[in-house]
């Protein structure tokens, strides 16, 4: 039985060597051109780019509509504090376009 288990284990350590050396070769293979990768990731994020500012805008769309709504309201209703809401709607509005503009030029996307 011991020799059995000496043999077992003595064939699992060549087994583990050979997966060792299996992995670092395989890695060896695989391994690419780190500034092919820097290309890569760079091109992936300013195709993001676009789509977020769209996003940016259909999200200040949104809001403004909302917004538009709830100074109706309170415009309907007599609130005295209608312009404090309304500028603070409108003002968040111009600040996502203004943000989703900025960032644009700034990175030149």
């Amino acid at each position: 039985m011991q020799r059995l288990f000496q043999f077992t284990v003595k064939r699992g350590k060549a087994l583990g060597l050979a997966m060792v050396i299996y992995l670092l070769t395989v890695g060896l293979a695989n391994a690419q051109d780190g500034n092919a990768g820097i290309t890569e990731a760079t091109m992936r994020i300013r195709s993001y780019f676009t789509t977020g500012t769209s996003l940016m805008y259909a999200i200040g769309a949104l809001l403004g509509l909302v917004g538009a709504v709830k100074v109706y309201q309170k415009w309907n209703s007599g609130d005295p504090d209608t312009g404090k809401v309304a500028a603070a709607w409108f003002g968040s509005c111009v600040f996502l376009v203004i943000v989703a503009t900025v960032l644009r030029s700034f990175f030149g996307v």
